[in-house]
């Protein structure tokens, strides 16, 4: 069978399958036992996971503010600020500014101890390779990487190091999902699940924003696609480890409550929205190629591992000298924008920042060190937003837009275009700020980020979609499977027939016992002679049913297909010619009736096997 043959008809067997497993999830929709059994296993997975999940964002919250205090504020004298969802701690500036590049070494140096030591795969940004896991690993992470990764992260961002905290929660929860998997013998496809549960678990237990971060768990594995077996349970995983986190540390959104001027009601300022769009989509392009291109330089020198981490923190430490805004998370800083407090925030320091903080983080993570990279990227999105108001407001002072609008779109614009999670990004941001009336120009500026930055992104272990994915990769080579599997494999061997004299009520009546709605018809000596269908016994009018026979209106032109035929040809066959069934002959006697394959049987047969394929992978 040559190549535009298969091209021509993959779409329509890919929609072939697609209706048959539509049609058997319809017929099984209601019964209780398939949907039973899925509640009982993964609602208990995802509370397991989701408890889990909470405790651990607990645990690395306190461990980075003991770090944070014992590093950065012992150590050189600066204490950042906080949002006001974190306790809205003053900003306290160093008196000693010249020891925070000794701090910003010395966690870059633990980190880098701790990291290679004990968990290489701990390093960077945790989220990546969680995602990598759930594509490449069959879901397995070892099970001290969420230990590593806290402690790791906690010496990097406490001591001053430009990262954030979705990665080693995201790891907490990634990891803890995968031990699941392994603890209950789970499938690989399960564990994948349980791990992907894990990533939208721990990142919306820590942010406070437990649906987008459920829906983070879906999107974030590709860069335009939806794991959508994930989201169901994510959705309990993630309400529950945010019950857990937030009844400890405060129900107060991160960013405080929403007030009237986060309010949109002017249709017209969507062009400036758009503008934040585009400004976010370029600077997201400079950040993800800026950050790889460091990264890609820290593992071509020759230094040992163990001190590239170190390296990094001592010129992010040099930078935080001059600019201490760029030093941790920043959302203290964050917040004096969204606030409009810009006291320390100058438009040319804001500029400065912009570009600062883009560098930092490529020194801190990108060279080794641990953290996320999602808070830098809100810094990063909200100081475009805040210069641009601030331009604005040079120019226009009556414009009768506040900052906070913008700043908060550009947070959630940048990480839509440079994280691809458009979706997630702009209801986690509506979380963290305590109001989603923002969602217009949030969804203009965050879709014109998206676009404008392509197919560059921060996650690198991101695939395009599913068919791209090793864990997909059964499910998408529908020709190539099938022209693997016989005609044999799938047919129906115990056929129910009928002979030609057997009345149309009769052979209806048959059909609907046995639940079919073709059957081959045989003579007298047992040969093929024929096949009738229900649509055939519908068209002969209804009083003369009971008198007309099945010989008189069956199918005499038999399609037929042979054993050893591959189901590629035979399903091809069935849908060149608007058929549902085929009667399986002996090729060398096509009278010879060996059995029947249907549509159904082939769509069964494949769903075994690709289900075996995910089982094994």
């Amino acid at each position: 069978m040559n190549n535009s043959f298969v091209a021509s008809h993959l779409f329509r067997e890919n929609v072939v399958f697609r209706l048959m497993r539509l049609e058997r999830l319809k017929r099984s929709a209601f019964r209780r036992p398939e949907g039973f059994n899925y509640f009982t296993k993964w609602v208990p997975i995802a509370i397991l996971i989701g408890v889990v999940s909470g405790i651990g964002a607990l645990v690395f919250y306190w461990t980075l503010t003991f770090s944070t205090n014992l590093m950065l504020g012992n150590g050189a004298g600066f204490y950042p600020p906080s949002s006001v969802g974190e306790g809205g701690a003053e900003l306290v500036l160093s008196p000693t500014p010249y020891l925070i590049p000794v701090i910003t070494t010395l966690g870059g140096l633990l980190s880098g101890l701790i990291v290679y030591r004990f968990a290489p795969e701990a390093e960077g940004h945790g989220t990546d390779a969680a995602i990598d896991a759930f594509h490449n690993k069959k879901g397995e992470i070892r099970t001290r990487v969420p230990l590593v990764k806290i402690i790791a992260s906690a010496f990097t961002i406490g001591s001053g190091g430009s990262a954030g905290r979705e990665g080693p929660t995201a790891q907490i929860g990634a990891g803890f999902g995968s031990y699941i998997g392994k603890v209950f013998h789970l499938s690989p496809r399960d564990r994948r699940i349980a791990v992907a549960i894990g990533i939208g678990a721990g990142i919306g237990s820590i942010f406070k924003a437990p649906f987008g971060g459920a829906i983070l768990s879906a999107e974030i594995l590709y860069l335009a696609d939806f794991e959508m077996a994930v989201l169901p349970p994510a959705l309990i995983a993630s309400t529950v480890g945010y019950s857990v986190f937030a009844s400890v540390t405060g129900w107060t959104p991160i960013f405080g409550a929403a007030s009237n001027q986060y309010t949109y009601q002017h249709p017209l300022n969507l062009t400036l929205f758009a503008l934040l769009g585009v400004a976010c989509g370029l600077m997201a392009i400079a950040y993800v190629r800026s950050f790889y291109a460091i990264n890609s330089f820290f593992k071509r020198i020759r230094v040992s591992r163990y001190v590239k981490p170190a390296i990094g923190g001592f010129f992010v430490g040099v930078i935080g000298i001059f600019l201490p805004q760029i030093l941790g998370m920043g959302y203290g800083w964050l917040q004096f924008a969204i606030d409009g407090d810009f006291g320390q925030l100058t438009l040319g320091i804001v500029l400065l920042l912009v570009v600062a903080k883009i560098l930092a983080t490529s020194l801190s993570v990108g060279s080794g060190g641990s953290g996320g990279v999602f808070a830098p990227a809100l810094f990063i999105g909200g100081m475009i937003g805040a210069a641009m108001y601030l331009v604005l407001n040079s120019f226009i002072p009556d414009l009768g837009i506040g900052p906070a609008p913008l700043v908060i779109v550009g947070m959630m614009a940048f990480f839509g275009g440079a994280g691809k999670v458009p979706i997630a990004v702009i209801l986690m941001v509506g979380e963290m700020t305590g109001s989603y009336t923002l969602l217009v120009p949030a969804m203009i500026a965050t879709t014109i980020a998206y676009l404008i930055a392509g197919k560059n992104t921060i996650y690198r272990s991101q695939v395009p979609s599913r068919a791209d994915s090793p864990a997909h990769r059964g499910e998408f080579v529908v020709v190539p499977l099938l022209e693997t599997l016989r005609v044999s494999d799938a047919m129906t061997k115990d056929v129910v027939t009928v002979g030609v004299d057997v009345t149309l009520d009769d052979a209806a009546n048959l059909m609907t016992t046995k639940r079919i709605n073709g059957i081959p018809v045989l003579d007298s000596v047992g040969n093929l002679v024929g096949i009738v269908t229900r649509s055939d016994i519908l068209q002969a009018a209804l009083g003369d049913r009971h008198t007309r026979t099945v010989g008189e209106i069956m199918t005499r032109d038999l399609i037929v297909a042979y054993p050893d035929e591959d189901l590629h040809v035979a399903l091809h066959r069935m849908i060149g010619r608007q058929v549902g069934r085929l009667p399986v002959v002996d090729p060398a006697h096509n009278r010879t009736l060996l059995g029947i394959v249907a549509r159904e049987d082939i769509g069964r047969l494949y769903e075994e096997e690709t289900h075996s394929w995910a089982d094994k992978h």
